[in-house]
């Protein structure tokens, strides 16, 4: 861009190309795309992404709430406009309602601080006390139905949206499951290190069972769901054979042990029972033909191998 500003703005008479260089700042936008997969700027840019949902809401929160003042605001003005002519009422009292309610535009303003700056008896009790009572019965309604119900009704879907924009986040969900992956890894090797008590870097099935025996471990390993009702059992699924488990076997056993079992592992289990299920039933016929075989005479059996061969 700036390039293209040198050689084409010098020789360019009565435009000036200077106004585009505000341009240069989507170039930083694109820079800007890259901090997303720093691990650092993921809460910054789950919260700019929580902004960007919003904005729907927050368009229509602000046209709800800008009608509900503007109704207000006219009815303020119109109701007030006696009482700036009204010689019973002190002129003090009847410029302030002139500076507060006297135009519509005032009394819209005026309706905007007494919504938002929290402090609407300045505005109500003057009107109340010097002009007439029955404006508590408006100011009454206004507190409970805008100040107190509707402010909370549009807070409480500013958060449904920020849960909703947060959850259906599909790259800081990622980031957020590896962290917890990693974080129970590594409380995962904490135990092995501790459980390899000749820290030879592997774990012995005597070893197992001798850090299982404190229940206190045992505890820990059931809150991080997993069963250790059979030590046996659990060393033989993580050993791969050679009757020693490393830190990897072991940290990647336990990870799909955690919890209930999976969809995936289920359909595992099914193919190969399916498989061994086919295998059994040809081997069964296979052996019920050779048994057929067998208890036929010899030269009928004999002469049906030939044809066979």
């Amino acid at each position: 861009v700036d390039v293209y500003f040198f050689f084409h703005g010098q020789g360019s008479s009565g435009i000036n190309l200077n106004v585009l260089r505000p341009l240069r700042f989507f170039r930083l936008l694109r820079t800007l795309r890259v901090l997303r997969t720093v691990r650092v700027f993921s809460k910054l840019s789950m919260l700019v992404n929580t902004v960007a949902a919003s904005l729907m809401a927050l368009f229509w929160s602000i046209v709800l709430l800008a009608v509900v003042m503007l109704m207000g605001a006219l009815f303020l003005c119109q109701s007030l406009s006696g009482s700036l002519q009204d010689e019973a009422i002190k002129f003090d009292t009847r410029r302030w309602i002139f500076e507060m309610y006297g135009t519509s535009t005032r009394a819209f303003y005026t309706i905007f601080e007494l919504t938002f700056s929290g402090g609407w008896p300045n505005y109500a009790r003057k009107l109340v006390e010097e002009v007439s009572a029955a404006y508590s019965v408006f100011f009454f309604v206004y507190i409970i139905v805008v100040i107190f119900a509707m402010f909370r009704i549009i807070t409480a879907l500013f958060l449904r949206d920020t849960l909703a924009a947060a959850s259906s986040d599909a790259e800081a969900a990622v980031q957020e499951k590896m962290r917890q992956k990693e974080r129970y890894a590594a409380r995962l090797l904490d135990f092995f290190q501790a459980a390899d008590t000749d820290h030879d870097g592997f774990l012995s099935s005597e070893e197992f069972d001798a850090i299982l025996l404190d229940e206190a471990v045992r505890t820990w390993l059931s809150i991080m769901e997993v069963d250790v009702h059979d030590t046996k059992e659990l060393f033989k699924i993580l050993d791969d054979g050679d009757g020693l488990v490393s830190p990897e076997e072991f940290v990647g056993g336990i990870l799909r042990l955690k919890g209930q079992a999976r969809s995936q592992d289920v359909l595992r289990i099914m193919h190969s029972c399916h498989k061994m299920m086919n295998e059994l039933t040809l081997i069964s016929s296979r052996m019920g033909r050779d048994d057929n075989t067998a208890r036929q005479p010899a030269p009928l059996a004999a002469s049906r191998t030939m044809m066979a061969i």
